[in-house]
């Protein structure tokens, strides 16, 4: 990967940020990666190989950089735990998740199988969270049996 594919794959992604108000995925996808490498050294390995094989260049070439992110997002999931990912819209209906999701659902991947009683992990954030939504991430993600309002 060059310095110039890198470089052309961030401008498109904050261009992106910036004309949709989205959240930057990156840091939280970075801690991500930090945890897969110290719990699993080879499936980090596949995810940075996606990174630099498959991501960069696509977002290099023209792909839309909010949606191929959502999915890199999903892939370091479904590589940390086994599992199935769904969006849930503004009204708090869960569907699964289907490429590109929509910028106003939350994406969450949901670990199923042994040690299924890990939280959900966050792929992808619409710039606000519902009611709704929240309610989703309180008790998925944060663990909350309460509304954090």
């Amino acid at each position: 990967m060059s310095d110039d594919l890198q470089a052309e794959a961030d401008l498109r992604l904050e261009e992106a940020l910036a004309d949709t108000g989205a959240r930057d995925p990156r840091e939280f996808y970075r801690e991500c990666l930090r945890n897969l490498k110290q719990a699993d050294q080879p499936a980090y390995e596949k995810a940075v190989g996606y990174y630099r094989e498959i991501l960069v260049p696509s977002l290099a070439k023209g792909v839309d950089p909010l949606p191929a992110w959502t999915e890199y997002g999903r892939r370091l999931a479904l590589l940390a735990a086994p599992g199935r990912t769904m969006m849930v819209d503004r009204t708090g209906v869960a569907e699964p998740y289907v490429e590109p999701a929509p910028l106003d659902r939350l994406v969450l991947h949901l670990p199923e199988g042994q040690g299924s009683a890990t939280r959900a992990v966050v792929v992808g954030l619409p710039v606000e969270l519902t009611r709704a939504q929240r309610a989703h991430y309180d008790l998925l993600v944060s663990g909350r049996l309460t509304i954090v309002e």
